[in-house]
């Protein structure tokens, strides 16, 4: 199996392709990110753009809001630096931890913004989960479609025509360039084309004949013609800034005392990385599984495109980190109501070739602090 001579991600990478160097795309995007890109003349094209809906209702802008490292980044400095007055729409999957929750109330309290926040049936979503997993292998698709559709609806249902997203996918696939003409922007397109796994709502409704029109509405990416009648503009920060997460951490530590927590799989020097999610272990571990590789993988890798890493420090991590079984996959069984065995059979269906799965090499991971308080009710019967 074919891996970037650089960042030593493997070729079942979505999206990857090899130059003659064997160097994949992603890292050669960086190569324009780093060297070309004029990123003072992007940031004023940022303040150009929002200064058109600066004081035009009632609010200047939506902030989709997860509350982790990247969104509480952007929060702030929407508010501090570009003195805009957002709505903070947070999409609540069903699956954030105590201390995630205590940064948002602390970062909330500080900026001080208005704040809406939606959780959906979570019967609704085990049925979702189970059949995006057996689909696609990946059972966060309730997440991926709400995160992204759910303010997009509200952007039409209250008329806050500007919405402002976390990074640029240019920092971690090939579906789009740093140095495109046009910006890229979290429309319509993306939400196709790496956001819904290619499936929408309407298509579960169908695999999921128990489910009413009613119960998969959230999940709905406006109609288009509704969006261009309040204007909308959904705009990616990371497209006019120089992303930079470890830089962007620091200064929410120090500004608004957001605190970084245990992440299964992960060395502790990236324990600012997905931790507000409880089943964010057993997404990785699908990765390994299906691709070969994981979290730890994904963070050395960026952090080699960034030069803060050397290859011998990466390949030890991968080696000492990848390959490990979570122990919150005992907690996922139990809520989705599903074998380890049916888990696993459902997985190996998914495989990439030429990567092969290899029982042998697993290793027993390690419970983080949290996990024996989560509450684990089934939500699947």
């Amino acid at each position: 199996m074919q891996k970037c001579n650089n960042c030593h991600l493997p070729e079942t990478y979505e999206t990857f392709q090899f130059n003659k160097k064997g160097v994949c795309n992603v890292c050669v995007q960086h190569e324009t990110k780093h060297e070309v890109i004029d990123w003072d003349k992007r940031m004023q094209a940022f303040e150009e753009l929002v200064a058109q809906f600066r004081g035009t209702g009632d609010y200047d802008c939506i902030v989709p809001f997860s509350g982790g490292k990247d969104s509480t980044y952007i929060l702030y400095k929407i508010i501090t630096q570009h003195k805009l007055k957002p709505l903070v729409v947070s999409w609540d999957h069903g699956f954030y931890r105590e201390g995630h929750m205590r940064n948002v109330e602390r970062t909330l309290k500080i900026l001080g913004a208005d704040f809406h926040v939606f959780r959906p049936n979570m019967r609704v979503v085990g049925q979702l989960m189970l059949e995006s997993l057996k689909r696609k292998g990946d059972f966060c698709w309730h997440c991926h479609s709400g995160v992204f559709a759910y303010p997009m609806q509200i952007a039409v249902k209250f008329n806050i025509p500007l919405l402002i997203w976390g990074e640029s996918t240019a920092e971690y696939t090939g579906y789009y360039d740093f140095d495109e003409d046009e910006w890229e922007e979290q429309d319509e397109e993306a939400f196709n084309r790496h956001v819904n796994l290619g499936i929408n709502a309407e298509d579960m409704l169908e695999f999921l004949p128990d489910l009413t029109e009613r119960d998969l509405r959230p999940y709905e990416y406006p109609k288009l013609r509704d969006l261009k009648r309040i204007g909308y503009k959904s705009l990616l920060y990371g497209t006019f800034i120089k992303w930079d997460p470890w830089e962007q951490t620091r200064v929410i530590q120090e500004e608004l005392g957001w605190e970084k927590d245990e992440v299964e799989g992960l060395p502790e020097e990236f324990h600012f990385e997905k931790l507000e999610c409880r089943v964010n272990g057993i997404r990785d571990w699908l990765k390994y599984i299906k691709r070969g590789f994981g979290r730890t993988g994904q963070s050395v890798a960026r952090e080699i495109r960034n030069g803060r890493m050397t290859s011998e420090e990466a390949l030890k991590l991968i080696e000492e980190y990848e390959g490990r079984r979570p122990e919150s996959l005992d907690y996922f069984l139990k809520i989705l109501n599903i074998t380890e065995k049916e888990f696993m059979d459902i997985a190996l269906e998914h495989q990439i070739s030429p990567w092969e799965y290899d029982e042998s090499k697993v290793t027993k991971g390690k419970k983080i602090h949290d996990q024996d308080k989560w509450e684990d009710t089934p939500i699947v019967d």
